[in-house]
């Protein structure tokens, strides 16, 4: 039996609002930052799980002191206890009495939530000598329906709904896991499309992540639309015809400013459009879709939560659902997102431009990949080059594919050394 005795907190920001790195239409100046989180055991084995929240700067210590709060509730705890029933744990933090007044199910408290659940997911990972990829898809179909709070989403996935998705996911398992060990799995990069870069900057990073290997580039839009035409053209000109250029607006429009722009864009044979308006606007998305349809609509970086989600999916608001590892409650809430997405036939390309989310998200679609989805088809991982040499295990991408990670755990623990050199505030 093991207690866990301990719950260490840092406010982490990295200075790249002086590079740009970053940069778009609603957030021209981002400090990339960590809310982070580490949970110390007694255990003889010394190890201790970690996780983050993702911010860019400002409010950083805002969703610091939830993470605090929230991990106050398993201060003292049976370690042994909460491992084993992760699910029972998701449901007690997020449907507390008081602690849901300040969401319910959406903001910072909620995130909170995540980091803690993904903290124990961490240690529960390190326990089993395994990376988190691999302990979730080794789980049987019962206890990864176990991990899930339906309430709410019955009315578009049951238990018996998922279930039957993940039992028939069982065959080619260990197939797909070897698939995945020998080959890894795709990316795109969004490394040359930053708002602040300048054109040659621009031109030069595209013809570099094309001679990468990677297929797709996704560019920042949505501030000024001539602007968007002469960065695209550079852009296609850059990388030819055959690879594709997604573009990402970060929720700067309208319903009709958005239907008006991509239409003025679509001549650069778009692989899809992201976040073309408010996260929480379902209509505008389904409308958005509609129209510029077959333009893809992507989005969910910025979805509160897996009600969000399903509320998208029923709409037709989101071609591309793109869950991201520290918005929502943890790998248990993108566990359900998952499993909605398959249960619509929707594919999964994540979220993974801040610090630390490459190294976190990639374990979830790999996951996705052997036990939900059962496919790779036409999916990828965001990747951006920063700030990766942080963590004890950085993302490794070549030729184009995300490498699995083999070292136990979820990906999220820094090394020391950051968390005092970029402790807020910067002395």
């Amino acid at each position: 039996m093991s207690t866990i005795t301990r719950a260490e907190t840092h406010d982490v920001r990295f200075p790249t609002s002086q590079t740009l790195d970053g940069s778009d239409a609603m957030n021209p100046d981002p400090d990339y930052s960590a809310a982070y989180l580490a949970l110390h055991t007694d255990a003889a084995d010394g190890l201790s799980g970690h996780s983050f929240v993702f911010t860019i700067g400002r409010g950083n210590d805002v969703q610091v002191a939830a993470v605090a709060l929230v991990a106050d509730r398993v201060v003292g705890r049976d370690v042994e206890a909460l491992l084993a029933d992760l699910g029972g744990l998701w449901r007690e933090l997020v449907h507390d009495s008081q602690l849901r007044w300040l969401g319910p199910e959406k903001g910072p408290i909620h995130m909170a939530i995540g980091a803690v659940v993904n903290a124990l997911w961490d240690l529960r990972a390190k326990r089993a000598d395994l990376p988190l990829w691999q302990l979730l898809a080794r789980l049987s179909p019962e206890e990864l329906v176990d991990l899930v709070d339906f309430r709410y989403l019955q009315d578009a996935l049951t238990r018996e709904d998922a279930l039957e998705l993940l039992r028939a996911a069982v065959p080619g398992r260990a197939e797909r896991e070897q698939q995945l060990l020998d080959e890894g799995y795709p990316a795109y990069t969004t490394t040359p499309g930053w708002l602040g870069y300048s054109d040659e900057k621009l031109a030069r990073l595209a013809r570099e992540a094309v001679a990468e290997g990677f297929t797709q580039i996704k560019l920042k839009v949505g501030a000024d639309l001539d602007d968007d035409i002469r960065r695209l053209t550079v852009a296609r000109e850059a990388v030819g015809p055959d690879i594709r250029i997604a573009v990402d607006a970060n929720q700067r429009w309208e319903r009709t400013e958005a239907i008006r722009w991509v239409g003025a864009l679509s001549q650069f044979d778009l692989a899809w459009v992201e976040e073309p308006t408010s996260p929480d606007d379902v209509l505008a998305h389904a409308a958005i879709a509609a129209a510029i349809a077959p333009i893809p609509v992507a989005t969910g970086e910025h979805a509160a939560s897996r009600i969000v989600f399903k509320q998208l999916l029923l709409a037709g608001g989101a071609d591309v659902v793109q869950i991201d590892a520290t918005r929502v409650a943890g790998v248990n809430e993108n566990i359900a997102i998952l499993l909605l997405a398959a249960k619509f036939g929707v594919r999964v390309c994540p979220h993974a431009g801040g610090v630390g989310l490459c190294e976190v998200v990639q374990h979830l679609s790999m996951f996705d990949w052997i036990a939900v989805s059962g496919t790779e088809d036409d999916r990828m991982i965001e990747f951006v080059d920063h700030l990766h040499e942080h963590f004890v295990e950085p993302v490794v991408v070549d030729g184009g594919r995300y490498r699995a990670p083999r070292r136990p755990g979820s990906g999220a623990e820094m090394h020391p050394a950051p968390l005092v050199e970029y402790a807020w505030p910067w002395s």
